[in-house]
């Protein structure tokens, strides 16, 4: 008979007043006016800055909107924080219109939270992230593929040393 690991090994108690990342993600959820990719697109073309916090490589994997800024999630809020010194200079102000893309509208919601938090009080994100925003036939770039690494990945430098 096969348990599961759940069963095996259960979860440790929680300390109190942690929340759990779907309440977490659940009150972000709340606080935002989501958008479908279209409405995005038109969010977009009417002067929203369209921002993918994807890593470059998935970026590069999946594709990505012409003309989205690429500002990767760990140092999102430092570039629109508008006290910030860090900041782009796109981040002028409060009110901001900023439209958070991921690759499937998870993390882009916890991201769009931060920046309201930050008081960008009109950040939202996008619904089902890159891959609606694909489904829905919205422009698109890419995938392209990224440059060789200068370093063998783990499997093919065991091939090499045959």
């Amino acid at each position: 008979m096969h348990q599961s690991s759940a069963t095996r090994c259960p979860a440790p108690a929680p300390p109190p007043g942690s929340r759990g990342i779907e309440e977490i993600l659940a009150d972000a959820r709340a606080r935002l006016d989501r958008l479908d990719p279209e409405r995005a697109h038109l969010a977009y073309r009417s002067g929203a800055l369209l921002v993918d916090i994807r890593p470059a490589a998935q970026r590069a994997a999946h594709g990505a909107v012409p003309g989205s800024l690429a500002v990767e999630r760990n140092v999102l809020e430092w570039r629109f924080d508008p006290r910030c010194p860090a900041r782009l200079p796109q981040a002028v102000g409060y009110d901001l219109p900023v439209v958070i893309i991921c690759q499937e509208g998870y993390t882009s919601s916890l991201a769009a939270a931060a920046l309201q938090d930050l008081g960008l009080r009109r950040a939202t994100d996008v619904v089902g992230g890159f891959a609606a925003w694909r489904i829905a036939g919205l422009p698109a770039l890419g995938p392209t593929a990224l440059p060789p690494s200068p370093l063998a990945s783990p499997v093919t430098a065991g091939r090499a040393l045959r």
